[in-house]
């Protein structure tokens, strides 16, 4: 059936991880779906963040128990349905004499450690820094701190594969589809949408807006007026040259009670931030400032040995997070949490959901409570599955990454192992498809360099809405920060042609 003449249960607007978590929650539970994003997938916020599945050892100062309980939770969670995108780090708490005391510190960590359930990450511990491998990057007279768990993930690829999930199971996926305008009519929601010049009309039971830093202009242009606001705060990072030689990442304390991390970073980098200030500009405008690179440089140079300069910078990135507002004095205090706002009048029409807040951790609980609250306005839903089903490549065990990299290296002997590696942890067992029939690297194709062939650029344009080369080279992965200008501009010229061929 065509896609114009279907009435779809749900229609989503925003092709962030909250839209597409939603969008994969729905699908898998027997609703019809349709998600239109006006850009790329994880184009916006959802690129942006600092890569990390944690609790957010801070929020515990702003009493956000609940928030930090669940996200401690999901931490495991996510580990297990997607372990070649998600897994464990361990990172370093030095003390810092002046500011929080070491008591303080022991005991957040102690709630940190039993708030979550925590049952296969390592637990926390004390470090003497003058002794450990830690303390040789730092300051000497940095003596004594902690060391505790989290997860890393990688956002953006976290964002796709859950609308890969999703279409697959049965949802239309409508990346560079802007919504032109949307009204209720006789019971439903009519959508009106352009892409590549065309325009389309779409019918839904029920909108959501999960448009994140847009989710104000969505609402605005549906004239539908709620009670919950949105608290745009800007969120800027540093990416610099390898700073230490371990595999652990820091937490640093700051005067101003903000914190910054300092993590390793695709090989050859140490990643630092991140900044928490209040944004008034248009959010596809926002950059990182040189007052916030500053600010990062001298934070992590409070702690480093060695001080860090804004010369030293090799790539920034920023995102705008879409907070709920709840009134509070400074951004870094605005509270993480979600909201969900419905709109359901009394006269059965088509109701709204207002997805407002959240963080990447606690994505698939949101859809999950987005879904329980829509469940009286949709069909019967199915049971819940995102807990457990694998997200796409991430069927293999938690702790089975090193025998998977083992299995491609045996099936695919003639190719680089370094090559091998990166594909296993962006597709995981995917990469058996993405190699299939591959017998000598001239079967990869050409080459973009970064190790990245045509066989790859192919399988990103028919199985992840790959388009341009940013796509590929900051949001499919971030081989960017190794690729040269005429590499990236041979990449869009064989993309731009191979669109053209279809």
């Amino acid at each position: 059936m065509d896609d114009t003449a279907r009435i779809f249960d749900l229609a989503i607007v925003g092709g962030g991880i909250n839209g597409c978590g939603i969008a994969r929650d729905a699908a898998g539970r027997g609703l019809s779906v349709v998600l239109f994003e006006k850009a790329d997938l994880a184009s916006g916020t959802s690129s942006a963040s600092t890569k990390l599945i944690h609790g957010g050892l801070r929020y515990l100062e702003y009493y956000e128990f609940r928030l930090v309980r669940e996200a401690l939770a999901e931490r495991e969670v996510l580990w297990g349905i997607a372990p070649h995108i998600v897994w464990p780090l361990r990172f370093v708490l030095p003390h810092h004499p002046g500011l929080r005391p070491a008591w303080l510190l022991r005991l957040g960590l102690f709630i940190y450690d039993h708030l979550g359930g925590r049952r296969l990450l390592p637990p926390t511990r004390s470090l003497d820094l003058t002794r450990d491998a830690a303390g040789a990057a730092l300051r000497p007279d940095l003596t004594h701190g902690f060391e505790y768990s989290d997860c890393w993930v990688e956002d953006s690829r976290l964002v796709v594969l859950n609308a890969r999930d999703a279409a697959e199971r049965g949802a239309s996926i409508r990346p560079r589809t802007r919504v032109a305008s949307a009204r209720r009519e006789g019971g439903l929601w009519e959508i009106d949408t352009a892409a590549d010049g065309r325009h389309e009309r779409v019918s839904a039971r029920v909108l959501v807006d999960a448009a994140g830093p847009w989710a104000g202009d969505v609402l605005d242009a549906l004239k539908v007026k709620t009670p919950a606001h949105l608290r745009l705060v800007q969120g800027s990072h540093i990416v610099v040259p390898r700073l230490y030689a371990h595999d652990r990442c820091y937490i640093f304390q700051n005067a101003d009670g903000r914190i910054v991390f300092a993590i390793p970073y695709e090989g050859e980098f140490t990643l630092i931030g991140t900044t928490d200030r209040d944004y008034h500009g248009r959010p596809e405008d926002v950059a990182a400032s040189p007052e916030e690179i500053a600010y990062l440089c001298a934070a992590a140079s409070e702690y480093f040995a060695a001080a860090i300069t804004p010369a030293q910078v090799v790539w920034t990135y920023s995102g705008v997070r879409a907070l709920f507002d709840d009134g509070a004095g400074n951004a870094q205090a605005a509270t993480r949490d979600y909201v969900l706002e419905l709109d359901a009048p009394d006269d059965g029409a088509a109701p709204l959901l207002s997805v407002f807040g959240g963080k990447i951790t606690t994505y698939r609980r949101l859809a999950e409570a987005a879904l329980h609250r829509l469940a009286p306005h949709l069909p019967p839903l199915g049971p819940a599955f995102t807990a457990t089903a694998p997200l796409p490549g991430g069927d293999f065990p938690r702790q089975g990454f090193e025998d998977l990299v083992r299995a491609l290296r045996a099936r695919f002997p003639v190719l680089d192992p370094a090559l091998l590696r990166r594909l296993a942890r962006a597709y995981g067992t995917s990469a058996f498809r993405l190699l299939d029939g591959v017998r000598d690297e001239d079967d990869l194709g050409d080459w973009f360099g970064a190790h990245l062939c045509t066989r790859e650029v192919d399988h990103l344009m028919d199985h992840e809405w790959a388009a341009t080369a940013d796509d590929v080279l900051w949001r499919r992965s971030k081989l960017g920060l190794r690729t040269s200008p005429p590499e990236a501009a041979a990449l869009a010229a064989y993309m731009q042609a191979r669109r053209t061929r279809r």
